[in-house]
């Protein structure tokens, strides 16, 4: 089984490099939004200090967002998915290497440009650590999450909406408890409570969100 875990790591990896733009977009995305603040607002220091982590998180949310469709898209127009179904493998856990793929290319990317980013918005160099470690435990979490609402619109022509609608109230959670983890830390308060939490919510979807992206793509199948 771990054999073909693998070899649907290394396939997707391999398409997304040879379409670059699956990894491009979301990352030119998350630079450019990041970059429009400090244009807009001004060179307000203090200001841009206070929002920085919000504007961060919300704009990787929407990069993940926006690179979510691609995830099961072209394997369910060439059949490839339908061929997965019918392996001895379970689907469950041959999606978990779709997903981990689709993280290297768009999670991974995001949180390597960030500290660059938050130098940009004036973040202070001891912040940027609690940063990067809200965006490990967060991240993944949105790919887990997103892949779920791919998985049940896949089937659909334009689906993008109703996608929106149905991982969008799920996403909540994960962002209030990563810019309350980044306040705390800015007040000199303790953020354990709020990464604890983090981790429970990446463990939970660590652990059902595979057996409901396989039920719903048979459901799309069919």
């Amino acid at each position: 089984m771990f054999d073909a875990w693998l070899q649907i790591f290394k396939r997707d990896l391999l398409i997304a490099f040879r379409r670059r733009s699956e990894i491009i977009h979301p990352l030119i995305f998350f630079v450019m939004v990041i970059s429009l603040f400090p244009l807009a607002i001004g060179d307000d220091k203090v200001l841009l200090q206070k929002i920085a982590p919000a504007i961060i998180w919300v704009t990787a949310l929407l990069a993940t967002m926006l690179s979510l469709d691609n995830l099961f898209r072209s394997d369910f127009d060439d059949g490839s998915l339908e061929q997965m179904t019918l392996l001895k493998t379970p689907l469950s856990l041959l999606v978990t290497a779709k997903i981990t793929a689709h993280w290297f290319i768009t999670g991974l990317p995001l949180l390597l440009i960030t500290p660059l980013l938050a130098v940009l918005l004036y973040v202070p160099t001891e912040m940027i650590s609690m940063l990067l470690l809200t965006l490990l435990l967060g991240t993944p979490t949105l790919s887990l999450i997103g892949a779920v609402g791919i998985a049940l619109t896949v089937g659909l022509r334009q689906g993008g909406v109703i996608l929106s609608l149905l991982i969008l109230p799920l996403y909540i959670p994960v962002l209030i408890f990563a810019t309350l983890a980044l306040q705390n830390s800015a007040q000199g308060f303790s953020a354990e409570a709020q990464l604890a939490m983090m981790l429970a919510i990446l463990v939970l979807a660590i652990t059902l969100s595979p057996f409901a992206i396989a039920a719903a793509l048979k459901v799309s199948l069919n």
